[in-house]
């Protein structure tokens, strides 16, 4: 049979771009020839942090890039002009790159299929257009996922508004009628906002965790336009997927169970994670890893170090970073922080704070996390919450203290300090800072609290059985490739 020739497109973000590069590694391991599509922008960057050794063709993943429609120089935070673009101008950048490919390559080297992110819904829309088949490929939690695939139910039953305040309507439980999906999609007009009618708990079933509608990640933007732009591409891309031929995401079914029903066909394909020798895989980091506090971790205690980050968007004026950093200097751990470049400002450090902490911390500028977070010297992860991390931290059996910064990493806390308690979260005082003080008192309750690592452990147990042979996600992936491979047999 000829090779399998997939293209993976993720939505252009860091988070996005790591769990299908980890992906690509897995199925370019089992016979897979795999075309990666970034933006332009963001395949230069990811082919500048790769390490100097790391060649992609030999990996058989081919890295390639299409334009994100916007001008050279545009604000690369402005998000609701990238959504806005996105949806606007990369369908015909895409079609045109694979019917490129197709032209040029003979029968044996084609496209012959699709996995897109879910977020990138349209590539399912011109996947079918050109005959291939496609996967949708989910980044975030399924408690995210049924979420958005309950939009226009929640708009009918007037839980979401179009105008803040104006619906006099009052629902805590929409269980009942999440089986119209597929079947009813209403046309109603872009201008709605997603807006709670109220702030509220409520549920999708009666088996799912409740949830505060405050959490709905697309009115914790702190953006009006890039609040509008976000709930009418997260409406698109829900109906847009409908035609996929697999449904795929990152996440362990024993650990999102209750969900399950209300994603039908979704598989769960989680933890993605690296291979533990990771010198023969991609990443897909936007940054270049620095593996030289590997060597520090050694050197320090079993269940010692406080290790921080905060991902590729989070970003801390000044006087947070200075409350951090002198609530690190007083809990008296070693730590390693991942400081990115743009994460605050370059001048934010306390006066001689590095010099005095520098016997016991570690401070980079990326971290390769995963191995990071299997080291045995790691005591607990303050991260903020985004679903790689989550993931990764689960699967490392790490305990962790939640600094949600933006739309589902609130969500994703709510996951880690109240349904499967495995972490402590840290609260902001009436300016909106985290003072020292409560750093301070969270890291020592967090450290001392055996119920949750004993917690964190179990959740490790659960994750590692899902990707071993004869485990839920394992099975899925192999089913996944099987499929795969029966449908282009079928002429």
């Amino acid at each position: 049979m000829k090779k399998i020739h997939a293209l993976v497109l993720p939505f252009p973000a860091q988070g996005h771009v790591i769990p299908l590069m980890k992906l690509s590694n897995y199925l370019s391991e089992h016979g897979f020839k795999i075309t990666f599509v970034n933006t332009d922008s963001n395949h230069e960057t990811v082919v500048a942090s790769l390490p100097k050794q790391s060649n992609s063709k030999e990996n058989g993943i081919r890295l390639v890039s299409i334009p994100d429609g916007r001008d050279p120089g545009a604000n690369e935070r402005d998000f609701a002009h990238l959504l806005d673009s996105i949806s606007a101008s990369m369908p015909n950048y895409l079609e045109v790159l694979i019917r490129e490919i197709n032209e040029s390559s003979d029968d044996d080297d084609k496209i012959t299929c699709v996995i897109a992110d879910e977020n990138m819904g349209w590539a399912v829309k011109v996947a079918k257009k050109m005959k291939i088949p496609a996967a949708a490929f989910w980044t975030a939690s399924v408690w995210l996922r049924t979420v958005h695939l309950h939009l226009e139910q929640m708009i009918e039953t007037g839980i979401l508004d179009s105008e803040e305040g104006k619906s006099k309507k009052h629902f805590t439980v929409i269980s009942g009628f999440y089986d119209k999906f597929y079947l009813k999609f209403l046309k109603l007009p872009d201008s709605l906002t997603g807006v709670p009618t109220q702030q509220q708990m409520m549920q999708f079933s009666p088996d799912m965790p409740a949830m505060n509608t405050d959490l709905f990640p697309w009115t914790l933007t702190g953006d009006s336009i890039l609040q509008k732009s976000f709930f009418r591409s997260i409406r698109s891309n829900t109906q847009d997927i409908r035609d996929a031929n697999w449904f795929l995401c990152n996440s362990v079914y024993e650990l999102e169970k209750p969900n399950f029903p209300l994603n039908k066909n979704l598989l769960p394909v989680g933890p993605l994670l690296l291979a533990a020798d990771q010198q023969a895989q991609l990443s897909g980091n936007f940054l270049a890893e620095d593996s030289t506090c590997l060597s520090w971790l050694d050197q320090q205690p079993a269940r010692s170090v406080i290790y921080l980050a905060f991902g590729s968007s989070t970003i801390l004026d000044k006087h947070q970073f200075h409350e951090i950093a002198l609530g690190l200097e007083h809990t008296g751990q070693p730590f390693l922080w991942a400081v990115r470049p743009n994460l605050t400002d370059i001048d934010a450090y306390p006066d001689g704070f590095q010099a005095r902490l520098a016997n016991r911390s570690r401070i980079v500028g990326w971290a390769p996390q995963q191995k990071v977070l299997a080291h045995k010297s790691i005591a607990c992860f303050v991260t903020h919450c985004g679903w790689n991390s989550t993931m990764e931290g689960v699967a490392m059996g790490v305990p962790f203290l939640c600094w949600p910064y933006f739309v589902d990493q609130f969500l994703n806390r709510s996951y880690i300090c109240d349904i499967w308690k495995v972490g402590l979260q840290l609260n902001k005082n009436e300016g909106g800072i985290i003072p020292k003080e409560e750093f301070i008192n969270k890291v020592k309750a967090l450290l001392a609290d055996e119920m949750i690592r004993a917690r964190a452990l179990e959740l490790q147990d659960i994750s590692n059985k899902s990707v071993v042979e004869g485990g839920t996600s394992m099975t899925n992936l192999t089913n996944f490739i099987e499929s795969i491979k029966c449908k282009l047999k079928k002429p």
